[in-house]
């Protein structure tokens, strides 16, 4: 946030200099940029996070390694009291304008709950699925998040229920079927984001239905959900490019909503390579998956990535996976691999020349608008 206020700190006297606005609004700007310039997080404040989740690990490393010697009784009410007084506390410095010490005690406080579980758990020989451990940690720090609106915790939920995704999907403590209750936990965790005002929690969890996606195509039917993925991927990005604003005002994510896009498709094509790699070749549905996959790469940064850095880097990476995969399936042709690359290298060298091009009559009238003026 810093980085950016500064920025239009810099675009707000550029703009009073050229007379494009005049100095009320200049410094109503400027009141607004530091409003909530302080409502983000300090160098000083993400220390005061880590040392407090330290401190909460140190907590229950004690409590664990002391648990034979404590009573029963006092095993209990120690770990209620930690709670207790994350939460409590946490409220207390929240009134007294210490939001990010509060989120801090709020974060040891659902640590504790999560180990609270676990401990209680062994001390009274509770068997079950380790995973339904997670989901009902999860279940309790959104609970906690939704009545203290806390972001931080928000993206704790998030994560848990990621963990609890991943773990229950995979051999991981594996038990039962497919977690497919994740497509019920993820809507409701969304809904949260809104109240907690948590677009970090969102976009962890844009991540977490990639996730869900790809681990069901490896679990069920690869080449049929891959495929689902990467069109359906496809269409949310050229809908987030095509009307950014009404999108954007439904996710509430910065309109970067294509980065997540791009990752999906991405994800998508690569299942799909990967199942027919083996004894296709270039003349099969292999040399189609990449083509369709650096075509996609190719149209997003075209499409949307002069307006994201991030995209761009995406993009760039994943021609790079791309072209790799290519050269490790083709590497038995080698004239047939020289050949890819140097049609890719011609394609990109004229991309980036009509890129440079556009990007260039697109600042002209800036220019002469600034020389009439």
């Amino acid at each position: 946030m810093a980085g950016y206020a500064s920025r239009v700190r810099k675009d707000i006297e550029r703009w009073l200099d050229a007379g494009l606005i005049d100095a009320i609004v200049a410094e109503a700007l400027r009141r607004d940029i530091d409003a909530h310039d302080r409502r983000s997080l300090s160098f000083g404040s993400i220390l005061a996070i880590m040392a407090a989740l330290l401190l909460g690990a140190a907590i229950l490393v004690f409590v664990a390694s002391n648990w034979e010697a404590i009573p029963r009784l006092g095993r209990i009410a120690g770990l209620f009291a930690i709670i207790l007084v994350g939460y409590v506390g946490g409220a207390i410095l929240k009134t007294n304008d210490h939001a990010a010490i509060a989120e801090a005690a709020w974060l040891v406080a659902a640590a504790a709950f999560g180990g609270s579980i676990a401990l209680i758990g062994q001390m009274y020989h509770l068997y079950g699925d380790e995973t339904e451990a997670i989901l009902v940690w999860c279940i309790g720090t959104a609970v906690a998040a939704a009545a203290l609106r806390s972001g931080p915790l928000t993206m704790a939920a998030v994560g848990l229920a990621a963990a609890w995704l991943f773990f229950r999907g995979s051999d991981f403590w594996r038990s039962s079927d497919f977690p497919h209750a994740f497509l019920a936990i993820a809507p409701v965790l969304w809904l949260l984001s809104y109240w907690t005002k948590s677009a970090a929690a969102r976009h962890l969890l844009l991540l977490s239905i990639v996730l869900y996606a790809v681990m069901l195509a490896i679990d069920h039917d690869v080449m049929l959900i891959a495929l689902a993925l990467a069109a359906v991927c496809a269409a949310i990005f050229g809908l987030a490019v095509a009307e950014p604003e009404p999108v954007d005002r439904v996710m509430q994510i910065d309109r970067r909503l294509p980065v997540h896009a791009l990752i999906g498709f991405l994800a998508g094509i690569f299942l799909i390579q990967f199942q027919l790699a083996d004894g296709v070749g270039a003349s099969g549905g292999f040399a189609l998956a990449a083509t369709i996959g650096l075509a996609g790469i190719v149209a997003a940064v075209v499409l949307a990535g002069r307006e994201s850095r991030g995209l761009r880097w995406l993009a760039y990476a994943g021609f790079g996976a791309e072209l790799c995969m290519v050269y490790a399936v083709l590497i038995e042709d080698m004239l047939g691999t020289a050949g890819f690359f140097l049609a890719a290298g011609v394609l990109l060298a004229l991309l980036a020349f009509v890129i440079i091009r556009v990007e260039r009559r697109m600042k002209m009238p800036d220019a002469t608008e600034g020389a009439t003026a």
